[in-house]
């Protein structure tokens, strides 16, 4: 584990862990690095080397109090990726580091990168627009940033019922994976964690979309109800030169239990064809 430091000043925080070809992992919103323990974990025990950072803003990395936007979150990914010279890696992000991924191969290029994954990732829009019908309302973000503003604490709590499907008759998530979720999203400050709703809801990640050269593995699940599919992973897989898709049925927005083996064995599949 360490740190580096941005061009602007800011001190992200990163994992690193195990040897061999570099897997990256970019995290949701409101979370940290640790949400991806499991994948790291598992990747890192069948020969490779994982890396996942804090965004700025959330958790171990520094709170500047600007920046909370897809392109400097890219930047300092490259910057990272730069600073730790990786080569032919793989870069997974999930929901908002699905956004973060796609930014910076569409803004920094595929010169380090072997592969990309999107797991119910937000590209390519998430905002309802004459153009993207299928998209949510800017009022669902609104109550979004409302809920973080006046009692994140509460917000985050309430969150993880639809994050995790545990509103779902049959559900099976633990209090324990509920209240990690509550931990990690504390730690974000609050201005990072307010900015943020912004970039991963109304950036456009087309054009990124179109640039992308390298095999994506774009994954989802069809009981989503943070990152409706409809909007978003069959249009990627639309956009990018090479596609796989995969969508999990019945699965939330984020994994827990049984849904980390799958992942866990889909990703290594993924990762074993480059």
């Amino acid at each position: 584990m360490g740190t580096i430091t941005t061009s602007d000043g800011t001190e992200i925080f990163y994992k690193d862990w195990g040897t061999g070809r570099p897997v990256v992992f970019s995290h949701g919103w409101p979370l940290t690095a640790d949400v991806w323990d499991p994948q790291l974990f598992f990747i890192a025990s069948q020969g490779y080397r994982v890396i996942a950072h804090d965004r700025r803003g959330h958790g171990r990395s520094s709170q500047p109090w600007s920046g909370h936007e897809m392109d400097t979150y890219a930047d300092d990914l490259a910057e990272l990726m730069d600073k730790l010279n990786l080569s032919n890696a793989t870069l997974v992000g999930h929901s908002t580091g699905g956004g973060e991924v796609t930014r910076y191969l569409g803004r920094h290029g595929t010169a380090r990168a072997a592969q990309a994954v999107l797991l119910s990732a937000v590209p390519p829009l998430m905002l309802k627009t004459d153009a993207n019908p299928e998209g949510l309302p800017v009022d669902v973000f609104d109550e979004i940033r409302e809920g973080v503003r006046k009692d994140r604490s509460q917000f985050y709590q309430d969150l993880t019922a639809p994050f995790y499907g545990a509103n779902r008759a049959g559900s099976e998530v633990s209090e324990g994976t509920r209240d990690a979720f509550w931990m990690m999203a504390m730690s974000v400050a609050l201005k990072a964690s307010y900015d943020c709703v912004k970039a991963f809801s109304e950036t456009d990640f087309t054009d990124d979309l179109t640039r992308i050269d390298v095999p994506v593995f774009i994954a989802h699940g069809d009981d989503d109800q943070i990152v409706p599919i409809e909007a978003a992973s069959p249009k990627t897989a639309e956009l990018v030169k090479d596609p796989t898709l995969k969508i999990y049925r019945g699965w939330p927005h984020g994994l827990y239990g049984d849904h980390h083996d799958t992942f866990n064995n889909d990703l290594l599949d993924f990762l074993k064809s480059a």
